[in-house]
């Protein structure tokens, strides 16, 4: 599966930072995980960490897939709104799964620390109503977010105006947000999982998985045998292969980045993700270099070639949306690029065993507009399944709520 299009910003700007060996021979291990982007790169880590025996198979070169094309705006703020959640699992749950995204913000910013430059800085969020008919649930959105201790607050028309130069209804602003590589950081715990002796393969493809007492055997398509006690499966969009059905619907997401800006053109932008309540919604933010990085105008295709025909067309229409709200930016798409992304129903990922495959296959579906923020709180869910230990997002986090 062709996850991408075009140029993403990382791959070019970064390269390949590492290279890591195929695995050509039968090997063994506690922990296999099947994907190397920063997903499984946040598994692996918290895995390795706390003592597991960890090896990484990725079947193209590592961080090669969506992380290559993830525009990695950091929120806790999750596509559906909390009003809409707390509707269908009850305000308790609601707030659970928000707090979590808050709490992974903390998480990713602490490990930011611990590596070599990823370029993590944190940011404000600016949720602004696209149309006077979205100002309602805004507001009634902050509410319930500021009852349960969330900072944020209202903007209004003019407020927006003066300090963020473009035109809305209103917005709200929330202090806590972050930006970051994700294509880097994925590399810097890829490296660091190898040091405590775990192993990581690309250009490694699964071709199937069958159990074999208490082993799990990893068949791959040269002929070797990976054995496991547990399989994490983290290939991103491509992990709904290995299931019966799917659990979501792939689309397509674009974006383009500018040339660097100056801190005056780009004023309060430069500390500030911004995106909007239609849907799907326009979304940017800057990069440590003041690069504009915008993406959005998703749509339900899933077929690679047509994607790829639409990315310079996208690109433009994107950065009409951006010259309509900002007249005085100089918008130039100096790298634009497409990428497949998953929605589920309800907006919330999924991690843990299916019925399909036993309770030691675990899925990672970090599903949605904050996958790196759901990771984050995956990659501690699945090491507490692993151990045998409660974690409070098991259940809603689940494949039991799948319908």
């Amino acid at each position: 599966m062709d996850l991408k299009s075009g140029y993403p910003f990382w791959a070019v700007k970064n390269g390949l930072l590492a290279t890591f060996p195929q695995l050509t021979h039968d090997h063994q291990c506690e922990v296999a995980v099947i994907g190397g982007g920063i997903t499984g790169a946040l598994i692996a880590n918290e895995l390795s960490q706390h003592g597991h025996h960890v090896v990484v198979v990725e079947r193209r070169d590592i961080g090669w897939g969506s992380t290559a094309a993830s525009t990695a705006l950091l929120q806790y703020e999750i596509d559906t709104h909390m009003t809409e959640l707390a509707e269908r699992y009850g305000e308790a749950n609601a707030v659970l799964a928000y707090r979590a995204c808050a709490e992974s913000i903390f998480e990713l910013e602490a490990l930011a620390l611990e590596l070599e430059d990823v370029e993590f800085e944190r940011q404000q969020s600016l949720y602004y109503a696209s149309s006077g008919e979205d100002v309602a649930s805004l507001k009634e959105e902050l509410l319930l977010r500021q009852k349960h201790g969330f900072k944020a607050s209202w903007l209004e028309r003019a407020t927006l105006l003066e300090r963020y130069g473009f035109d809305a209804p209103g917005a709200i602003l929330t202090e806590l947000a972050a930006r970051m590589d994700p294509y880097r950081m994925a590399y810097q715990l890829f490296g660091k999982i190898t040091t405590r002796g775990s192993k990581v393969y690309d250009r490694t493809k699964v071709e199937r998985m069958t159990r074999h007492g208490e082993y799990i055997a990893l068949t791959l398509t040269n002929g070797a045998t990976l054995n496991c006690q547990q399989v994490v499966v983290a290939a991103g969009y491509e992990s709904q292969a290995w299931l019966p059905e799917p659990v979501a619907k792939n689309r397509s997401s674009y974006a383009f980045i500018t040339d660097p800006l100056t801190p005056d053109m780009l004023g309060e932008l430069k500390h500030t993700l911004v995106w909007e309540s239609a849907r799907p919604y326009l979304y940017l933010r800057t990069t440590q270099e003041g690069r504009l990085l915008v993406g959005g105008d998703d749509d339900e295709q899933d077929i690679p070639k047509r994607r790829d025909e639409r990315v310079l067309e996208k690109a433009q229409g994107l950065a009409d949306k951006i010259k309509m709200l900002w007249p005085s930016l100089t918008i130039n798409p100096t790298f634009s690029w497409a990428g497949t992304f998953a929605e589920t129903c309800d907006g919330l990922p999924y991690f843990g065993p299916h019925d399909s495959h036993g309770p030691n296959v675990h899925f990672a579906m970090a599903y949605g507009g904050n996958g790196i923020s759901y990771s984050m709180i995956g990659a501690k869910l699945l090491r507490a399944l692993i151990e045998g230990k409660p974690h409070p997002l098991a259940e809603l986090f689940s494949f039991k709520r799948h319908i």
